[in-house]
């Protein structure tokens, strides 16, 4: 039975249940907005207590690395992003939750042919691709910085 691509849109609409999209959305800015704010105040308490910018900065993004991964690992990430959507993929975080699924789906298959080989299967198309672009973008500010612009 072929079913044309319209009437698969028509069906698609009809059985699934409407987004609230301005619900969603404000979950979405509360969640990230959240995260932000945190990882700010956790920045101006380094800073308080000693560290240079640069350092609590660092601080600030291994505690975001390290709490996703183990969120994601007890289960409370996938619960939270559930609520939250795109809130919770605040670009570190998100990262990080996208490196840990696939490790922890494929444990059983043993450490290196299943957790270490695994870990990667999702992110590592943004690292190929975000170092091949950043090498291209390198290259032409370079080019343009040396004719004189």
């Amino acid at each position: 039975m072929a079913i044309s691509k319209e009437d698969y849109a028509a069906l698609a609409r009809r059985y699934a249940p409407p987004s609230p999209l301005w619900k969603d959305c404000a979950a979405a800015f509360l969640c990230g907005g959240t995260i932000c704010a945190l990882s700010q105040l956790a920045l101006a308490l380094l800073q308080q207590a000693g560290a240079d910018e640069e350092t609590g900065r660092l601080l600030v993004m291994i505690g975001l690395i390290a709490g996703t991964a183990v969120c994601t690992a007890l289960g409370v990430f996938d619960k939270l992003a559930k609520h939250a959507g795109a809130g919770t993929a605040v670009p570190i975080t998100g990262f990080a939750n996208a490196v840990v699924s696939p490790a922890l789906e494929s444990k059983s298959e043993g450490f290196v042919l299943g957790t270490a080989a695994q870990m990667f299967s999702i992110a590592g198309p943004v690292i190929v691709f975000g170092c091949g672009s950043a090498a291209v973008w390198g290259l032409v500010y370079f080019l343009w910085k040396k004719a004189g612009g």
